[in-house]
């Protein structure tokens, strides 16, 4: 019996958490059916050492972009700098940008300036844009929402942990909603409520890896292998069996990242 396939659409195999075994991190993550991992820069100084780890890679793709805790420490980056990234054949999101007030609401200002900066770029180059959101809901549907209205894109709300009000939107506009770890925690069931009643071909599963490492390995370091613990509850939440779940999942990936899909084709 073949192991279903995933995606790890979500994940940052840059960290220093991984440099001893890298490698055997990718192959334990294909051995659990973990097919693709999409791995983020979020800070486009330190673009060439996440592009050499997908180059090296061939499961490993990998998108770019400034964080938004990152976003008043780190030069602003340009739309122009965005596409001119976007032109490598494993290049397939743009992000992650976005708004995170939890802990870093003083820069909320140039947060929001960079957003707009990363949603140019999702609208030119057609790629989709990868958003993180920390209690900053309101100012994110506004921003989205003005940015679809001037010229619409697609995108992914990565990680997705905030309110029925901002999925609704996300969904509204034609977004995907993103299940991490979080979502898998025993005490999340308002959460999953939440992704319960989204449509199940909007939904991508993530790691965040290192971070949010589902039960049973909560508390230590995630992997993108770990994927298929969070996908097991987003497949208890919606009534599927794992093999239908990790198929629609993938499906929705491959709908909303066209390039990596489009990949060895």
């Amino acid at each position: 019996m073949t192991t279903p396939q995933i995606v790890d659409s979500h994940c940052h195999l840059d960290f220093p958490d991984f440099d001893a075994e890298r490698s055997d991190v990718i192959d334990r993550a294909v051995a659990a059916g973990v097919t693709r991992m999409v791995t983020i820069c979020t800070k486009l100084r330190l673009e060439p050492q996440v592009r050499a780890i997908a180059e090296a890679h061939d499961p490993v793709f990998y998108a770019a972009g400034t964080h938004p805790m990152s976003a008043a420490d780190e030069p602003l980056a340009t739309a122009e700098d965005l596409i001119a990234l976007s032109g490598h054949p494993k290049f397939v999101g743009i992000g992650e940008s976005g708004l995170d007030y939890h802990y870093t609401a003083e820069t909320a200002e140039v947060q929001k300036t960079s957003l707009k900066v990363h949603i140019e770029a999702a609208q030119e180059t057609g790629l989709p844009l990868i958003i993180h959101n920390r209690a900053s809901d309101e100012d994110m549907i506004n921003i989205l929402s003005a940015g679809m209205k001037a010229q619409p894109f697609s995108c992914v709300m990565h990680c997705f942990s905030s309110s029925a009000k901002l999925a609704n939107a996300a969904i509204e506009m034609g977004f995907y909603l993103s299940m991490s770890g979080i979502a898998a925690f025993p005490k999340s069931t308002d959460l999953r409520d939440i992704f319960a009643r989204a449509p199940v071909d909007r939904i991508l599963v993530e790691t965040d890896s290192p971070y949010l490492a589902p039960p049973p390995h909560r508390g230590k370091r995630n992997e993108p292998a770990y994927t298929a613990h969070t996908a097991q509850v987003g497949a208890d939440t919606f009534g599927m069996s794992y093999a239908d779940f990790a198929a629609q999942t993938t499906a929705n990936f491959d709908r909303l990242f066209t390039k990596a899909a489009r990949w060895g084709a």
